[in-house]
């Protein structure tokens, strides 16, 4: 297939743009994820995102959503809003009918009142929790669940998560989650003799990352542990990727285990002459991860009734002891600003392997996020009054301070990192909304602090930034959703714990930083529920530099036969709308890796070689199609395939796109209620026209689960992947192929 004209995919995109939003009038959806969700388990939930369907911020927001489940009978609007599928009209009109019944105790129920049609009742249904509120004090349920998985050349302990939690007395809820790392350094200290760090290398270690206790009625909730917190328009504090927070929610969550596997041996040359890794290109199965929220109390006034509508207040602190990726850290007392890259002296210390002789050459450790490097105490409250579900008022602030823990140097955060350096930060902001029949309007306008202007005396110690959303629903059972998105994050916002809607791009570790812009949403359903349209464009300026750029995203498919669905869905991203032309990085390839992600939660380990700094901003354009046949030949039995194709700047080609070909089968049954099997193969050719740059591969996996009794789940999966390329790294990877295991038991009671 001969590449596009430099400008047939802007030119394409822009047809299409315009197709698009002449569709609709300008007005948005209930909580916009990328397609029609509609899955049974998390499983279901990675292969979307493995395939490109969703987003991994969406990924992570519905898995643990999975998790943590929403009561029909207790949840509040925005928690609604936060499940898939359903719109703003949907959402009240389950809201009128609890009100009106006092009790859901079937969600079937949904249906026979005309609120939701089967099909939206069942692709939410592994959501829901259904609970009665006047069940006896007594009753208690809970489960627990173990993890770990294996590849054959794993030499050490397989990686293990165990899982549980237990409710009782009827607003209790208790849980935990531990794991057992096995590649992570520990015992961090630093070596003035080297002026560097040093570390003990990974061994099995048990840590207990989650924990909570948790009381939650209709008036109060008061949680200790772990958990995340989040209110309007999730600029001024939020932590829970959800998509309109409102409060306090329990944090237990450990991710599935990473299909790709990782180096066995990650220790570089340091002091010796050769690297103790020369030879050795193992990969072995790498340990859960999950992402460091907050660990403390908090405490929230859900309502308090007053003469016209109500009022909330919510109160939280933590204090953490957290993990930083080793190549975020500066050390002041030799580097007086971070971002000075031409001082090697502003570069991350080096980490040395600690040995029984101190004083003999070492090695060096790479690519190591570091245990318990610093701690952050944090505190913030919000009060909100509220005229009615729809329209409301608040204030939300929060400072935070950081502290090291390695004692002997003043180690601070480079500019890239997401938590800024120099000292204390926070912010505090206004949020509001109102919203009548059809529309919602939402705001909220934040002030960030922070003391980075100590280190950088040209920088002006915080910003300002300011979201307005408005959300319309409309037709026959609210066929129709649009939303609108106007957002302004000045260049010296630096919030970490703000998340609203942004750009992908980072700007000093931070995605909601250094942006102008707006997207415009359109959701519909029509030929009676058979045809489904999502689509939104995406625009936005770095006031920083003039740059603009734009995504647009379109995808539909149509139900033709009860047994044939097909679909189509295509992105076009251009980073830089007044640079046009070839031999310029997009980003995703060897010439364009981000470290700065924007999330310091948990790192993926960078290709060996890469500069560890702030990587270049790329100004490239990337066009995404794809095309998925759904097939039903049974009621048991769902064939899916499906074909991308991508086309991607890349600055090793001068004068023409990269290109890029992915395709996917995927068969799912149930030959009986209890048992499931999953099969899926994948094979990637990036770069169709070199087999020694980038990955071709085959990846295939069969998957079975059996729910006995519907309280014991087992579920094994066997993975095979397999590398076809010729790149120096593949022809000495090891193993290869790659087999893989995972594992998974879970008990309810």
């Amino acid at each position: 297939m001969p590449p596009p004209r430099p400008d047939l995919a802007r030119t394409f995109a822009a047809r299409l743009v315009v197709a698009a939003v002449g569709l609709c009038p300008s007005l948005a959806a209930a909580a916009p994820y990328e397609i029609f969700i509609d899955v049974d388990d998390e499983e279901d939930l990675q292969d979307l995102n493995n395939t490109g369907d969703i987003s991994g911020e969406t990924y992570e927001t519905l898995v643990e959503l999975m998790r943590r489940g929403i009561d029909l009978n207790r949840a509040s609007r925005e928690d609604l809003f936060t499940l898939p599928n359903l719109n703003y009209g949907q959402v009240d009109a389950i809201l009128a009918l609890r009100k009106e019944l006092g009790v859901i105790a079937d969600p079937a129920v949904l249906v026979a009142a005309g609120v939701l049609d089967v099909k939206t009742l069942e692709s939410i249904a592994a959501f829901l929790l259904v609970t009665d509120p006047r069940r006896g004090r007594g009753a208690a349920h809970g489960r627990v669940r173990y993890r770990s998985a294996f590849s054959q050349a794993d030499r050490l302990t397989p990686p293990m998560a165990l899982d549980g939690q237990l409710e009782a007395a009827r607003h209790l809820r208790v849980g935990f989650a531990a794991v057992l790392n096995r590649l992570q350094p520990s015992d961090v200290r630093w070596d003035p003799q080297r002026e560097a760090l040093s570390a003990e290398v990974g061994r099995p270690t048990p840590r207990l990352p989650k924990f909570f206790a948790q009381w939650d009625d209709d008036k109060w909730t008061v949680l200790a542990g772990t958990y995340r917190i989040g209110f309007g328009q999730r600029l001024t504090f939020d932590n829970t990727r959800n998509y309109t927070p409102n409060g306090i929610y329990r944090d237990q969550y450990i991710y599935p285990r990473r299909v790709d596997l990782t180096g066995e041996c990650r220790e570089s040359s340091g002091e010796l002459d050769a690297s103790p890794c020369a030879g050795n290109n193992t990969y072995i199965t790498p340990d859960f991860r999950w992402q460091q929220t907050l660990q403390g109390a908090a405490f929230g006034l859900k309502r308090l009734d007053l003469p016209v509508g109500w009022m909330q207040a919510y109160g939280w602190f933590s204090a953490i002891d957290k993990d930083i990726y080793q190549y975020r850290l500066y050390n002041r007392d030799t580097c007086d600003d971070p971002r000075n890259d031409d001082d090697p002296a502003c570069a991350a210390p080096a980490l040395f392997k600690r040995q029984d002789d101190l004083l003999a050459p070492a090695p060096a450790l790479s690519f190591a996020t570091l245990p318990r490097m610093y701690r952050e105490v944090l505190a913030g409250s919000n009060v909100s009054y509220f005229v009615n579900r729809r329209t409301h008022v608040g204030v939300t602030g929060y400072g935070s301070t950081v502290t090291s823990l390695v004692k002997g140097a003043e180690l601070d955060f480079q500019e890239w990192d997401r938590t800024p350096y120099g000292g204390p930060f926070g912010a505090v902001g206004v949020n509001g909304a109102w919203g009548r029949r059809w529309s919602d309007l939402s705001a909220e306008v934040t002030r960030s602090f922070d003391s980075m202007n100590r280190v950088t005396p040209e920088l002006a110690g915080g910003g300002f930034a300011g979201l307005i959303r408005h959300a319309a629903t409309w037709g026959d059972k609210n066929a129709h959703q649009i939303e609108t998105i106007v957002r302004y994050y000045s260049t010296d916002y630096a919030n970490p714990y703000a998340r609203p809607l942004s750009s992908p791009d980072v700007y000093e570790g931070s995605r909601a930083r250094d942006e102008l812009g707006g997207r415009v949403l359109y959701q519909t359903r029509f030929l009676e529920k058979r045809a489904n349209i999502r689509t939104y464009l995406n625009l936005w300026q770095s006031p920083s530099t003039g740059g603009r750029q734009l995504i647009y995203y379109f995808r539909g498919d149509y139900q033709v036969s009860r047994r044939f669905i097909p679909a189509l869905w295509m992105q076009y991203q251009d980073k830089d709308l007044g640079s046009s032309g070839r031999g310029q990085c997009f980003g995703g390839d060897p010439t364009a890796s981000t470290l700065a992600n924007g999330d310091d939660d948990f790192e993926d380990l960078p290709l060996p070689g890469l500069e560890m700094a702030e990587p270049p901003r790329c100004r490239g354009e990337q066009l995404r199609a794809n095309i998925v046949l759904k097939i039903i030949p049974h009621r048991r039995v769902t064939i899916t395939p499906r074909y991308q194709h991508r086309w991607i700047d890349d600055s090793r080609y001068p004068d023409r796109f990269r290109q890029d070909s992915q395709a996917w089968l995927t068969v799912n049954t149930r030959p009986i209620d209890p048992l499931r099997i999953r099969a899926r193969v994948r094979y990637l050719f990036e770069d169709t026209s070199d087999d020694t740059y980038l990955e071709h591969s085959l990846w295939s996996y069969l998957s079975v689960g059996y729910l006995w009794n519907r309280k014991f789940l087992v579920q094994v999966r066997y993975d095979l992947y397999a590398y076809f390329d010729k790149r120096a790294s593949t022809m000495t990877r090891r193993p290869s192929p790659e087999n893989r295991l995972f594992l998974e038991l879970e008990a309810r009671f």
